[in-house]
């Protein structure tokens, strides 16, 4: 709690110092002989030296550490990579992992959020009984002999030191197996008969998981199953949609919800204090920070803005410079700042994760807010959804369509498309004045699926598990019009308002 204190009153101080250090670390690696980087480099020099790059611009020096160069990106052999396939694309990413940022950032993030929780709970008592890690679905694997890929979450388990293992549940065979639907299956049956205290993980899995459980077990929640449980840690997507289910399935008025903003490439920010809606910005976890204004985007060398020119309430792109060895990297998500002392963010996007066919710039946080909005007006709960423009004809309006699969189904599906129609136009002017009287964009297009069609068009994919999530909002028809055909092939019945 000392050295959080200590970034939260002396941030740009952190930074700064942070900085000082990647470039002594970057002077004798490949990448920083390319680009003219040395320990005496500024800040603004960096910045004019080395252009933004999405993973494909940075790859190629991926590709050789990969295959087991030293000093490519960072100093020395970089052994473990992350595999992942993102938000929007299926072409699997190998993220570098070092030992540095495994300890300096992974693992430094999971002890400052139970820091946190302890500090704001000193009457805590998870460290009695287990802690349940819904990691990833991939086991490691090595591609060319050099190097070990797998899931960030398999890598970290993989590294945990022994003492671990007595605090953690299910066991390592169970947790890296890569079957999902067998795993969700072992994980049910080994953890419902233990004490468990912590639970972490995507929303969506942790449900499917729970589910099981009380399938298992015959109880009627999970505060019969686990009774002493207090605090679920979770990340990945939106917590909006799927609160309501956690507190009915759970049924523990007790039980304290902590979020996490972590990815392969670093762990960002975790929720400081109880019962808020923003995290902490980290500082000292080996990244750089650099934020964009969306304006920027697309272009190599774009305006950034340091920690201290930033403002609140202002959409950024975030860029990240790594102990990882990524270098002025465009991670793709898309944060505003909600205080600037200390430093505290929400995620409130994509780069590539919206809908912008007709100037209505549509972002996750504004159709999250709209959905949670009309499932409490309708008693509705929601376990997925995606959205994608309707393009205009020559005889007709453009407009969004919705497909949505319910845990329970509104009361009145009309009336819920009203709600979400409504809170679109309160929570984004621009929806709103492209919708008034129809003018450009016609009422939503809301197409109910079976229950259990995105966890089976996933599987038809081959994409179940921890790291593959249904994309929330895509600018094409591409995914979408997947889906219809992957519901059209199993003669699924749709239901549309």
């Amino acid at each position: 709690m000392h050295q959080i204190d200590l970034f939260k009153k002396f941030p740009h101080h952190v930074q700064a110092e942070l900085f000082e250090s990647l470039m002594d670390h970057v002077e004798p690696t490949r990448f920083g002989k390319d680009h003219g980087l040395n320990a005496r480099t500024t800040f603004d020099e960096f910045r004019k030296q080395v252009p933004v790059r999405n993973y494909e611009s940075i790859k190629p020096y991926i590709d050789l550490a990969f295959e087991g160069q030293e000093d490519v990106l960072w100093p020395g052999k970089v052994k473990w990579f992350a595999k992942s396939s993102g938000t929007t694309s299926s072409k699997s990413k190998y993220i570098p992992v070092t030992k540095e940022s495994l300890e300096d950032c992974h693992y430094k993030g999971g002890k400052d959020l139970l820091a946190v929780y302890c500090e704001n709970k000193p009457e805590a008592q998870l460290y009695n009984g287990k802690t349940l890690i819904m990691g990833g679905s991939s086991e490691l694997s090595s591609l060319n002999g050099n190097s070990i890929t797998g899931d960030l979450s398999a890598i970290i388990i993989e590294n945990l030191p022994i003492w671990v293992e007595f605090k953690r549940t299910p066991q390592k065979e169970i947790a890296l197996m890569d079957n999902w639907e067998e795993k969700i299956e072992r994980m049910a049956l080994t953890t419902m008969k233990e004490d468990v205290r912590l639970v972490a993980g995507v929303p969506s899995w942790t449900l499917i998981l729970f589910k099981r459980i009380l399938e298992l077990t015959g109880a009627s929640s999970i505060k019969e199953v686990w009774p002493n449980l207090e605090l679920f840690m979770h990340g990945g997507v939106s917590f909006k949609p799927y609160r309501h289910q956690f507190d009915a399935i759970i049924n523990h008025s007790g039980l304290s919800y902590y979020e996490t903003y972590n990815a392969s490439e670093g762990f960002f920010g975790l929720q400081d204090r109880s019962n808020a809606d923003d995290m902490l910005l980290m500082l000292d976890y080996g990244i750089l920070y650099e934020f964009m204004p969306l304006s920027e985007l697309g272009k190599e060398y774009p305006e950034t803005r340091s920690l201290k020119e930033v403002e609140k309430g202002i959409p950024y792109a975030m860029v990240i410079s790594t102990n990882g060895g990524l270098w002025r990297y465009l991670i793709g998500d898309t944060v505003q700042f909600t205080s600037l002392l200390p430093y505290r963010i929400q995620v409130v996007g994509r780069t590539k994760l919206f809908v912008n066919a007709f100037g209505e710039e549509l972002m996750i946080d504004n159709t999250e807010e709209a959905v949670r909005r009309a499932c409490i007006a309708t008693n509705a709960d929601i376990n997925d959804y995606t959205v994608a423009p309707i393009f205009m004809t020559e005889n007709g309006n453009g407009g969004h369509e919705w497909l949505i699969e319910f845990e329970r189904k509104p009361n009145n599906l009309r009336h819920f498309m009203q709600i979400l129609d409504d809170s679109l136009k309160e929570v984004n002017s621009d929806y709103e004045a492209k919708r008034s009287s129809s003018r450009a964009i016609d009422p939503p297009l809301i197409q109910v699926l079976p229950a259990g069609t995105f966890y089976d068009w996933l599987k038809h994919r081959g994409k179940l598990g921890g790291q593959h999530k249904v994309p929330r909002l895509s600018n094409t028809r591409d995914i979408i019009e997947g889906i219809h055909a992957f519901v059209l092939e199993q003669n699924l019945i749709l239901e549309q308002v």
